[in-house]
């Protein structure tokens, strides 16, 4: 119809006026039809860009982790090398960990009435490393910005260990570990801006048990990495300092409540656990962790269940919008850590509560392709 009008016309003005006409109204159509969509329904998703982006899709893992460090038998590095073999063969080029960024911790530390104990829960003191560093956080973080400007594809030693020292300044500390580990043994020494207390920092940080050093350092040195992204947030935190003592009270009554030795996904994994205690088995472990059915009972489970609590302050549902808001802004820094980087491939280490809606989260973003753990670990 829209061609024979063209053809047939012979009056060019006109036909002028009605093309545009009909370029309104067809281009009015989508909004026509959101207009008409049930109320509460979202203008736009936009997980309706995906595909549509110009190049390769970005890529995105998330391997839920218990907290190795509450292990009552901690993995030795051997024991986890088969899990390490499996994440190697996904080939990420940026890793984040769950872990509080120096950013962060200098914020929650500027406001200590609002974040009450987060900086002496999750983040290190910075007085010895400033001392020897000369070195704010603030300033930290620009000098590790200037230097990735300029940082060659084969570095020295002695860039390799004022990088250390920079990390280190930043309240970095895994990061500065990367750069530690990726130095030969014998380069693994004082100068370059590592004094003996920076040493020491380092040699502590590497006898860390947790999944950061274990899983994140490792893998981040055998794959070539410069460093990792924290990308943990304890800002949320606010809401339960907000609502009182009275809230610590319901969730610890929540969490004492009997029931889990009744259901099979979470017996299953505590015998998973035990068994890798004893025989070194953690990828069976892993495996397990990242079921789908064993991520869905235990949010059920705790959060689930919570939400649904009864009494004055209705806690359950504060700690659920606790949770929520801490995961939103934890997939923000990750959303953040791979900007400048489309097409990348991602890999997330975080506890394994988090995983589910890590995915859930990632997977409203027009630029992620998750990645099915299972299939990375089998």
């Amino acid at each position: 119809m829209l061609a024979l009008l063209f053809e047939y016309s012979e009056d060019g003005a006109l036909m002028r006026l009605i093309q545009n006409a009909l370029l309104i109204v067809f281009a009015a159509l989508p909004a026509l039809a959101i207009a008409q969509s049930p109320a509460g329904t979202p203008a736009f998703d936009p997980k309706s860009l995906r595909g549509t982006q110009e190049g390769q899709i970005t890529e995105v893992l998330t391997i839920g982790s218990a907290h190795l460090s509450q292990l009552e038998k901690k993995p030795t590095a051997a024991e986890m090398d088969s899990l390490l073999d499996k994440l190697e063969t996904f080939q990420p080029s940026i890793i984040t960990h769950e872990g509080l960024s120096g950013e962060q911790c200098d914020q929650v530390e500027r406001y200590k009435a609002r974040y009450a104990g987060i900086f002496e829960d999750y983040c290190w003191d910075t007085e010895v490393v400033e001392a020897s560093t000369g070195l704010t956080v603030p300033q930290a973080m620009e000098a590790i910005t200037a230097t990735f400007s300029d940082w060659p594809t084969a570095p020295s030693p002695a860039q390799r260990r004022k990088l250390a020292s920079l990390f280190l300044a930043a309240n970095d500390r895994p990061s500065a570990l990367v750069q530690w580990l990726r130095l030969p043994v014998s380069e693994r020494r004082l100068g370059d801006g590592i004094d003996q207390p920076l040493m020491d920092i380092l040699g502590k940080v590497e006898s860390w048990p947790n999944e950061t050093v274990a899983i994140g350092v490792a893998l981040a040195v055998r794959l070539g990495l410069e460093r990792l992204y924290a990308v943990d947030d304890h800002t949320a935190d606010s809401i339960q300092t907000a609502a009182g003592p009275e809230f610590a009270e319901a969730l610890q009554a929540h969490w004492s409540s009997s029931g889990a030795e009744t259901v099979p996904a979470i017996t299953r994994y505590y015998a998973a656990q035990a068994d890798a205690a004893k025989t070194g088995d953690y990828l069976g472990l892993y495996r397990i962790m990242n079921e789908p059915e064993t991520l869905r009972v235990f949010i059920e489970f705790d959060y689930g269940r919570a939400i649904k609590m009864s009494g004055d302050g209705l806690h359950g549902r504060r700690y659920v919008a606790w949770f929520e808001a801490r995961n939103l802004r934890m997939v923000a820094n990750i959303r953040e850590a791979f900007g400048n980087a489309p097409g990348a491939r991602v890999l997330n280490i975080v506890g394994a509560s988090h995983k589910g809606y890590y995915d859930a989260y990632l997977d409203q973003m027009s630029d992620v392709q998750i990645i099915d753990a299972l299939a990375v670990l089998k």
